[in-house]
């Protein structure tokens, strides 16, 4: 990927405002990156991105609403040239190999250092693939490729409704609750619940939630 005549556009989706300014002043010491926005959740990504043309997103895979996992398949299904960082602060090898199947090109920790950060925008804008050192040490860019490739997980599969109920049993709502406020019947969503504990082969509902937020599903107020 070439930079445009300012420079390779970077947008920031973190829903702390001093992550963002903290990551913005680091990406200023390199006069080929330009910050073109910042915005704290999902929602917001997607409608920035219908306006605004940019390289890279820097997405923090937890974010309220739409989280990481989920905007990363929305960015890349609808803008597939666009670079996508995600910084989080999770090490568990499971949330990597789940954001790498919802098509991130980076995976960056967010007590990595300044110098790291920088490494890992000029990685993955020159079409490489990134791993944070504090994962691990040397993968390879084909055994990347060949996760995202042939191994699909769980959260690809559900349809937006069953990722819409996924988040509300995470919130603690029941089906009563849920039936109302989606305006739907409660037998809906129990068939719904029902289709999300046989797609994440998961027992009841509190192994679901414990699960779904352990593995970056969805997201824990």
């Amino acid at each position: 990927m070439k930079p445009g005549n300012n420079g390779f556009r970077i947008l920031l989706a973190d829903d702390h405002v001093l992550i963002r300014h903290g990551i913005k002043n680091i990406v200023r010491k390199d006069d080929k990156f330009r910050v073109v926005g910042e915005v704290s959740n999902g929602k917001d990504l997607m409608v920035f991105l219908e306006d605004t043309e940019v390289d890279m997103i820097i997405l923090d895979i937890s974010m309220p609403g739409i989280g990481g996992m989920e905007a990363t398949g929305l960015v890349k299904s609808k803008y597939p040239l666009v670079k996508i960082l995600m910084l989080t602060m999770h090490k568990n090898k499971q949330y990597f190999y789940n954001a790498m199947a919802a098509g991130a090109d980076g995976y960056l920790m967010k007590d990595d250092s300044d110098e790291e950060l920088l490494i890992a925008i000029k990685k993955v804008l020159s079409g490489k693939s990134y791993i944070s050192p504090h994962m691990v040490d040397d993968f390879a860019d084909d055994v990347i490729n060949m996760y995202r490739t042939e191994k699909k997980s769980p959260f690809q599969e559900l349809t937006k409704r069953e990722k819409e109920i996924l988040q509300l049993v995470v919130e603690g709502y029941t089906s009563r609750k849920m039936a109302e406020q989606l305006n739907l019947s409660q037998r809906t969503i129990d068939h719904h619940r029902s289709n999300l504990l046989r797609k994440f082969n998961r027992k009841n509902s509190i192994d679901l939630v414990n699960y779904a937020v352990r593995n970056g599903f969805a997201t824990a107020d």
